[in-house]
């Protein structure tokens, strides 16, 4: 009785648990999505602070190929900064700390407070960038914001929820794995369960965190490198590598980073264009909140294939949209269907279920070096995507979606003839479908872990 009384008491969602995961991902997780959309809308004024810059300091004004190259590293610079950043996660958590468990608020105060800085003072210099005559602070800063996530005015913005955080974090609990196993003291990660569970009674958690602890000493430590030669843990990695890249590589933020280009290039008025890019982010939102309800109706492999499925089918209905877009009047409008139905697939499955896969195809051992593999993946390939597609969008034209279809079509064969169901499966039941693929004798390496698991626990 009193074992379940405590799990029904870890599953609680208490206010200062609820306000600080709510400001962890507000000063963070928030400025990931803001700072992929927020390029989109300044472009034209942007690209013509550049093209007067430019006239200012020579006299000349830019070449084509030069402006369309600097405007797509201004995009770009903000996935390469959250691949640096993404290198600079592993030692920051395990020098400031993480909380453990299943909650959202993993991070220390302090490496939460420690990354503000990569959001404030790229703040400023994009802020300051028109000012000063330099474009130059506007690819430095957004960069920096990058390695934060992972008009120069309405750039700026993105300051405001870092200063928010930066204000309100100090006065919530620190981590009490933080305080407990590199800090070494019990009293104060009593102190920190007690705030963020609301009961006194915090012994037995106390006492897990311990316990977490030795059990993952005992396993030992799987570097990126010995994971990438372990042939007990290659098609994990292989199906992280894959689904991450294929996350990025199907277009999401193509359509994200030049929505707008996208939209008038379809026949949409100018003036009509924000309310049309401000519906399709609505309908992300609410497509988001649809899958993680349906996720374990449905199952991860059902989303993820029908998400790429839908993906695929948009892309190549608005290739022929764009293309007939001049003769046949309505063409305008089943070009933003086709963008709309693109949101809604990925929303469904490729955009939420690749990072959820790999907590449950990796056990913890191994997982520190899966997420630093999936997000140099992640990072890399949507860096590789703003930087090249609008050289994609002047060599192929209304083709260009075509690319991003082929990518959608390869990976929604490689999900039906690899990714197994993890859906109501046990760390154990899912280790032996890939001991069987991997082709080895033995269960995983870090089968002395898989003890901790009884039969009957699904992998959460």
């Amino acid at each position: 009785m009193e074992q379940q009384d405590a799990v029904k008491r870890e599953g609680r969602l208490t206010p200062v648990l609820a306000l600080a995961t709510l400001i962890a991902a507000f000063g963070s997780s928030f400025q990931y999505g803001y700072n992929v959309a927020v390029i989109n809308s300044p472009a034209k004024p942007m690209k013509a602070f550049y093209n007067e810059t430019y006239y200012d300091r020579i006299s000349e004004y830019i070449s084509e190929f030069s402006l369309t190259l600097l405007w797509s590293l201004s995009v770009s610079m903000f996935p390469f900064g959250g691949f640096l950043g993404s290198l600079m996660v592993g030692p920051l958590v395990n020098k400031l700390g993480r909380f453990s468990g299943a909650t959202l608020y993993q991070l220390t105060k302090g490496t939460l407070l420690f990354n503000n800085v990569f959001s404030i003072v790229p703040a400023i210099l994009m802020g300051c960038s028109e000012v000063a005559r330099s474009f130059e602070m506007i690819i430095v800063a957004r960069l920096l914001v990058g390695i934060c996530a992972g008009w120069p005015t309405l750039l700026g913005v993105t300051g405001v929820p870092a200063a928010l955080q930066l204000l309100l974090l100090p006065f919530f609990p620190e981590s009490p794995r933080y305080l407990l196993i590199q800090k070494k003291d019990e009293a104060a990660a009593k102190n920190a369960l007690r705030g963020l569970r609301g009961w006194d009674d915090v012994d037995a958690e106390t006492q897990e965190i311990w316990e977490e602890d030795k059990a993952e000493k005992a396993a030992g430590f799987i570097s990126v490198l010995k994971l990438l030669r372990m042939r007990s843990l290659r098609w994990q990695v292989i199906s992280i590598v894959v689904l991450m890249g294929g996350q990025q590589l199907s277009g999401v933020n193509a359509i994200y980073y030049y929505a707008d280009q996208i939209y008038l290039s379809a026949g949409v008025r100018a003036q009509d264009v924000q309310y049309v890019t401000a519906g399709t982010g609505a309908v992300n939102v609410l497509m988001t909140v649809c899958a993680v309800f349906v996720v374990e109706l449905l199952g991860r492999r059902v989303l993820l294939l029908l998400g790429f499925s839908i993906c695929f089918a948009a892309c190549c209905v608005l290739t022929a949209a764009l293309a007939l877009q001049d003769t046949i009047s309505w063409m305008p409008y089943v070009s933003i269907a086709c963008i709309i139905s693109y949101v809604i697939g990925h929303a469904l499955g490729p955009s939420p279920i690749p990072a959820l896969l790999i907590t449950e195809i990796v056990l913890q051992s191994s997982r520190p070096a899966a997420y630093m593999v999936g997000g140099s993946v992640h990072w890399l390939s949507n860096f590789t995507v703003g930087l090249i597609f609008p050289f994609i969008q002047v060599g192929l034209g209304a083709y260009s979606f075509i690319v991003f279809a082929v990518i959608c079509l390869l990976t929604t064969i490689y999900t039906f003839l690899v990714v197994p169901e993890t859906k109501s499966k046990t760390f154990i039941e899912i280790n032996q479908i890939f001991t069987k693929m991997n082709k080895v004798s033995e269960l995983h390496p870090e089968k002395e872990e898989l003890k901790d698991f009884p039969p009957s626990t699904a992998g959460q």
